[in-house]
Order: C-alpha cells, then structure tokens, then sequence
C-alpha cells in the first residue's frame, strides 16, 4: 500500500528577507518558521514520514529542540544549490536508504508557508489519492496583472482568466517527480517539472493564508495568523 511521505527542501538562505540567519530558521511565535511548517505535517494522521534535507553545512539545525518529532522526522544533510536539487538528492538519498517506495507519495512543502492548515493539507490527500498525476494547492488569480518594459512601464494587462498561483504542498508518485526532476532542474516548483513531461497536474483551491514568506512584512503577517489561531 502506497505511503504519505512530506519532504521540505531546507538547504537555501532566503536572501531576500534581509538577515543572515537563514530564512527557514528566523522566529516566527518564538519557534523557527520551519518549526510550524513541519508541526502541521506531523499533525496529519496520512502521513508516516517527513524528510527535511538540510545543506551538508547547516550548522543551525541542532541549535533546536525537535524530539517532539522524532516518530516522524527523518533529517537528510544532502541539500543542493538549488530547490529542485535539494528535492532530488532527497528523494534520491531517501531510496537509498530504503525510506521510500517507488509508488509512494512525496508532498513537497515549503518550510517558508508556515501557514498550512490540516484542512487544506486533508483536502489535497483526499482529492489526489487516486489521481493519475498528482497535483498541488493553488488559488486563482485575484489581482489585476501587469506585464513591465525595461523601464518598469506597462507594456500590457494580462488577462488573469483561468491563472491560477501555485502554492505547496505539491504531490506526486515518487517515481514520477524524480523522473521530472532528472529531466529538467530549472524549475522554481516541482509541478513545472512534471508538466514539461507533457502530463496535467491537478489544481486543488487552497486560500491566501497559505501564502509564502518572502519579505520581512510576510513574516510579521505570519505572526499574527499563527497568534490568533493559537489563541481564538
């Protein structure tokens, strides 16, 4: 029987946040962001194991208290230069450890949305467990969109019709996303890898709290989302 298996690739710095301290570690309700990211994986009943790869250099990681996962999480020191890279040695690492099945699922997730809820993470078990490809969290496009010149001009409107914003957990068969990643490593989401082998990935609606921490003023929002759900 297929098993759940989350993975978070951990191995960048998040240079655009400003701060030294890698961005999966800054704190976020007095834990380090990744903290929350891997409590609600853990949380969910699906899934057995989750993989955190971790650049062979990450001297941060011990600094914290994580035994409070220790049935669940396994730590892979075989981060890569990029997020695609890091994902593929983990999952490569993973088989040959003999962690992972051919058939297995792998949920991807950002250590960087600290928002997900069980609800959205149940909701994109649910409606992939039996699909042919697999797929992702994502919300349609709210906003107006605007294509630039190389003057920082509108060139154009872009029609925001059938856009959507991809967001993570992303998931598919291990077989199939590190065949995608073997084939093409310059993606920015795994979904992108599994596309160019020509296949569909299902859209499943997330909402905008699961939103990802990019800039210094993602983080405070964060904060105040974790709060008021930690304290309804």
């Amino acid at each position: 029987m297929s098993k759940f298996l989350a993975l978070i690739p951990a191995a960048g710095s998040g240079s655009r946040m400003g701060n030294e301290l890698p961005k999966q570690y800054l704190s976020l309700n007095s834990r380090p962001m990744i903290y929350h990211a891997i409590n609600t994986l853990y949380q969910n009943h699906w899934i057995s194991h989750i993989f955190v790869i971790l650049t062979p250099s990450d001297d941060e990681w011990v600094k914290y208290n994580w035994s409070e996962f220790s049935e669940k999480l396994i730590v892979l020191n075989c981060g890569g230069a990029t997020r695609a890279e890091s994902v593929l040695n983990g999952l490569i690492t993973a088989k040959q450890r003999s962690l992972v099945d051919t058939n297995d699922w792998i949920l991807v997730h950002d250590a960087a949305r600290p928002c997900l809820t069980q609800t959205q993470l149940d909701k994109l078990i649910n409606e992939l467990a039996n699909d042919k490809v697999g797929g992702l969290l994502a919300v349609p496009v709210a906003d107006t969109l605007k294509r630039s010149n190389t003057q920082d001009r509108i060139a154009h409107t872009e029609s925001r019709e059938n856009l959507w914003q991809a967001q993570t957990p992303q998931m598919f068969r291990y077989d199939l996303l590190t065949k995608a990643l073997h084939n093409t490593m310059n993606i920015t989401d795994d979904a992108s890898a599994v596309e160019a082998m020509g296949l569909q990935p299902k859209l499943v609606l997330s909402d905008t709290y699961n939103f990802k921490v990019t800039y210094p003023q993602d983080l405070a929002l964060a904060e105040l989302i974790i709060q008021k759900r930690n304290n309804p």
